[in-house]
């Protein structure tokens, strides 16, 4: 049921985005006075069509989901002795270079403009983040280094007001593939000073950062995480389980171990893990009752390395949330923001990647989106009209890449005409569109690779 629910996410997805991205280039083929064919979703053999409209465009749905296009009358296809002399006026090839640089820009520009709209619609509702509270943070490294502690609230990055943790993660990452460092404004409890907060600014650096560890996320590079709820609170248990044989019940809240106050439901964890076969004595409390209890957590094999547990499930750890939100006019600002930031980041990844500064391990494929449209629709609405808008504006920058056969390879063929005056030779046409077939084989050949590398856990699970 998973694996059907990720495919039908999958094609709902790429529903939309090629829909809209190829009705961007039927709109204004159809005001630049061009006479539209055929617009089909899908690639390959048509396997359902109406037409419609004075000029009886066919709306077509063909076999192979991956993809989408408009066919409009050019005499490169059909030969310009097949068109009639009437309808030469409204081929393709006879507009001016400003108008068929305005139609085949319009599909790349219609991803952005969804995007947009979806991150618009987003803020004015409101999105649910975590609040950017710092968990512990290891005394060896780089964000301690640098002065950041357990429990700052990060309130600013180079200036940019901060509201949740994934705008602070975000912003983290474009500093550190631009190999800048990051001026963070962070509040800190202090019950020292009137109010009981202050606020110092905190310089991170981030010019060592090797854009090829963006895989293993910068916050991680740093040794930030984000802090989650203190209250350790105990659920489920496994028959004879440890925690069940030493008195421990359903709801109880574990306050200290060895007379050490927790932090959070993963600091238990690792201190449980820790201690295979070895007494911890255990503060607990139990409705207003306070008591210590001793348990030995069972030896258990994991990966290879012997770790203690206790056979109790917990309550998840969950962080404090902000719900971000903006009025109408912020919310559109921030979106263009948001779609202008995420293109050039986009941008810069790839230029890295050719330049061999970041992993092609970067480039993703049909079953990595799958899986990911699967997992957001399951989040809920909101998380998943957010995957939508990034995965949009993903095809709006792949699809500008100057490659030939794709929409950014013809708008260099335009921009060339411009600059000399006159289309450029067939030949030249032609040896750049079989270039541009090599470097998608290519590039498709290592998102697959990419993909099926990366989710070989995830059918692991759907087999055990």
């Amino acid at each position: 049921m998973i694996v059907l629910h990720d495919i039908l996410a999958f094609l709902v997805t790429l529903g939309i985005l090629v829909t809209i991205h190829e009705f961007g280039h039927y709109i204004v083929a159809r005001w630049c006075g061009v006479k539209v064919l055929r617009f089909s979703l899908g690639m390959g053999k048509v396997v359902y069509s109406r037409r419609f409209g004075k000029d009886q465009t066919e709306w077509a749905i063909s076999i192979l989901p991956l993809g989408g296009y408009v066919k409009m009358l050019d005499a490169r296809e059909m030969g310009a002795e097949n068109i009639a002399a009437s309808e030469l006026p409204r081929e393709f090839c006879q507009q001016s270079v400003w108008k068929r640089i305005a139609i085949v820009s319009a599909g790349p520009i219609a991803n952005f403009l969804l995007a947009i709209f979806l991150y618009t619609i987003l803020f004015v509702h409101g999105v649910p983040e975590p609040v950017a509270k710092l968990r512990v943070i290891p005394d060896t490294s780089i964000a301690y280094q640098a002065g950041l502690r357990y429990g700052d609230l990060i309130t600013t990055v180079n200036g940019e007001q901060v509201q949740g943790w994934t705008e602070f993660r975000w912003k983290m990452m474009q500093a550190g593939v631009a190999g800048a460092n990051s001026v963070l404004e962070v509040q800190r409890f202090d019950d020292a000073i009137q109010g009981g907060t202050k606020h110092i600014s905190i310089s991170v650096p981030l010019k060592q950062f090797n854009a090829k560890d963006v895989d293993s996320d910068i916050l991680n590079y740093l040794g930030l995480n984000l802090a989650r709820s203190r209250e350790v609170v105990l659920k489920r248990f496994l028959p004879e389980s440890p925690a069940l044989r030493a008195g421990l019940q359903e709801g109880d809240r574990i306050l200290e171990v060895g007379q050490k106050p927790l932090l959070d439901v993963i600091d238990f964890i690792q201190v449980v893990n820790a201690n295979p076969a070895k007494p911890l004595k255990l503060l607990v409390q139990r409705k207003q009752e306070k008591f210590e209890i001793e348990v030995t957590p069972a030896s258990q094999d994991a990966n290879g390395k012997t770790v203690g547990v206790l056979g109790v499930e917990l309550q998840a750890a969950l962080p404090e949330m902000v719900m971000v939100q903006a009025n109408p006019l912020q919310a559109f600002v921030k979106s263009v923001e948001k779609t202008w930031d995420t293109s050039i980041f986009s941008l810069k990844m790839i230029g890295k990647m050719l330049t061999g500064n970041a992993s092609l391990k970067h480039i993703t494929g049909p079953l990595t989106i799958a899986d990911y449209a699967g997992q957001t629709s399951r989040s809920g609405l909101i998380t998943y009209l957010g995957f939508i808008a990034v995965i949009s504006i993903s095809l709006g920058v792949m699809n500008l890449l100057p490659i030939p056969v794709l929409d950014g390879g013809h708008l260099l063929y335009y921009s060339l005409e411009v600059l000399i005056g006159k289309p450029l030779q067939d030949r030249y046409v032609e040896m750049g569109q079989r270039i541009g077939v090599f470097l998608l084989l290519m590039m498709m050949a290592i998102a697959f690779f990419n993909d099926i590398v990366r989710l070989i856990p995830y059918f692991g699970r759907l087999m055990s």
